[in-house]
């Protein structure tokens, strides 16, 4: 490694054979790895689960869940255009229950990743919304922007409308799409369906 540094294959011989050596260890190895090689997704893939692996088990304001995000954080600095990086510190924030840390992070990709990608992330953030540990006008401002990029899942914030009480909205939003002549619902339910 002295030799060539840029070889991400015996990188990964050097961590394959201090497997048995403390996590600690482990990391600093990765974070060398890292530093050489800033770009590879392989590496920063495989620090980033044995990061988050490590963390399992320990209580959840243990200071490696922070040095875990950190490292997230220092990943997408370089791979900010990797949905499964994105995807992974997004569900670990979430796990962690860092409401805004994870909206944030959430934005953030939508900003980084093209919008052929957006649907992966929407994904996450309409299950992020339903979990209900976001503020409710908050969740609706998020919903609102997903309605641009997908019109068709109007049922899903119709549906989550009438879970947090706003049956005005919904009902609005429901006259809206019945009216529509040219929508077809998701859910594959009938105009009278619709109606009901």
């Amino acid at each position: 490694l002295q030799q060539n540094p840029y070889s991400i294959k015996l990188w990964f011989a050097y961590i394959k054979a201090k497997a048995s050596a403390p996590r600690r260890v482990q990391y600093l190895i990765y974070e060398r790895a890292v530093k050489e090689l800033p770009g590879s997704y392989k590496l920063w893939k495989a620090y980033l689960m044995a990061r988050t692996s490590g963390c399992s088990g320990l209580c959840i304001d243990n200071p490696e869940y922070e040095a875990t995000n950190s490292a997230f954080d220092r990943a997408l600095v370089f791979l900010h255009k990797m949905p499964r990086i994105w995807l992974d510190y997004i569900e670990f924030l979430m796990k962690q229950k860092k409401i805004t840390r994870a909206r944030r992070a959430l934005d953030g990709a939508l900003r980084s990743l093209p919008i052929t990608q957006h649907s992966r992330i929407w994904e996450l953030y309409v299950k992020f919304i339903k979990e209900g540990e976001v503020p409710q006008e908050t969740a609706l401002c998020a919903f609102r922007r997903y309605l641009m990029l997908e019109p068709d899942h109007v049922e899903v914030y119709i549906a989550y409308l009438r879970t947090i009480g706003r049956h005005d909205e919904a009902a609005q939003k429901l006259s809206l799409v019945v009216d529509d002549e040219d929508f077809t619902s998701m859910e594959g339910k009938t105009r009278h369906q619709l109606w009901m």
